[in-house]
C-alpha cells in the first residue's frame, strides 16, 4: 500500500489524473473501473484537459462503472449514467460500445449483475480501478457487513449512505434504497487501485482503511490486502493517521 498526502483537493485530482494517464498511455486499451462523486469530479476534469490537448487518447479504452442506483432511469440527472455522460464521457473521444454501466432499470436484476461480473471477466478483469470512500468506509456501494467474497451484487444502502447522497436530490425520500455494485471480491481482483479522499469528514474512514483492523465494518480495509493500491488523499483527509 502507497500513500500519497496532497495540500488540497486540486494537487489531489491532477496526482490522480497522472496515474489515469500514464495506465492509458502505456496501454491504450486498458480497462478502467471509474467512481462517481464530487471526489473524483476534478480527476475527470483534468482528463478531459490533456485529452483536449491532444495528448490523451481514449479510443481503444473500455471501462466499467461501480455502481448505479435501482430504479432511476439513463436520463434521471442523479443516475450515475447521467453523471458519466454529463461529467467525462461526451467530452472525450472514447467508442460508446466500450462503456459499461449497470442497468438500474434492468427487469431481472440478478441477471443484470451477473452479466455485468461476465463482462468483466470476458475483459479479463479490470486494470486500473478508481475508488472513493464513504464516511461509513464503503467503497462502491459496498457497505458495512458486506461479505468479502461478494461479486457484482444488489445492495441496500445504509441510512449513512442516503444521508449523504441527499445532498444531490430535492427530498432525501427521493435517494433510492437499492443499487447495483461491484462486490469486494471484484474490486480486489483489479490489477491496480487508486482511492482518492478530500475533506476532514472522510479523515476517521480512512485512518480505519489504512491503520484499522481489516474488517467488514470498515469495507475499505479490505484494501491493505491488495498487491497494488494507491491512497491519495489532501491534508484534511489525512488528519488522523498520524495520531
Amino acid at each position: 500500500m502507497r500513500v500519497i498526502v496532497t495540500e488540497d483537493y486540486e494537487q489531489m485530482s491532477k496526482r490522480s489524473a497522472n496515474i489515469v494517464a500514464a495506465q492509458v498511455f502505456i496501454k491504450p486499451d486498458s480497462v478502467l473501473g471509474l467512481a462517481t462523486g464530487s471526489t473524483v469530479l476534478g480527476l475527470y476534469n483534468e482528463l478531459i484537459k490533456m485529452y483536449k490537448e491532444k495528448d490523451l487518447d481514449f479510443k481503444e479504452t473500455k471501462t466499467f462503472n461501480l455502481d448505479e442506483y435501482i430504479g432511476l432511469s439513463k436520463d434521471n440527472p442523479n443516475s450515475y449514467y447521467f453523471y458519466m455522460m454529463n461529467n467525462f464521457f461526451k467530452f472525450i473521444n472514447i467508442d460508446e460500445s466500450n462503456i459499461n454501466i449497470p442497468d438500474g432499470k434492468a427487469l431481472d436484476i440478478k441477471k443484470e449483475c451477473e452479466e455485468y461480473e461476465r463482462k468483466i471477466k470476458e475483459e479479463n478483469g479490470i486494470d486500473l480501478q478508481i475508488l472513493g470512500i464513504g464516511r461509513n468506509g464503503h467503497i462502491g456501494f459496498n457497505e458495512p457487513d458486506v461479505k468479502f467474497e461478494a461479486t457484482t451484487h444488489k445492495v441496500s444502502l445504509d441510512e449513512k449512505t442516503v444521508k449523504d447522497n441527499s445532498r444531490f436530490f430535492s427530498d432525501i425520500n427521493k435517494v433510492p434504497r437499492y443499487a447495483i455494485s461491484m462486490g469486494i471480491k471484484t474490486i480486489m481482483l483489479t490489477k491496480k487501485i487508486i482511492l482518492l479522499a478530500n475533506g476532514k469528514e472522510k479523515a476517521k474512514a480512512i485512518n480505519k482503511a489504512i491503520n484499522g483492523p481489516i474488517t467488514p465494518d470498515t469495507p475499505a480495509s479490505i484494501l491493505q490486502l491488495h498487491q497494488d493500491v494507491t491512497f491519495i488523499i489532501d491534508r484534511e483527509a489525512s488528519y488522523y493517521l498520524d495520531k
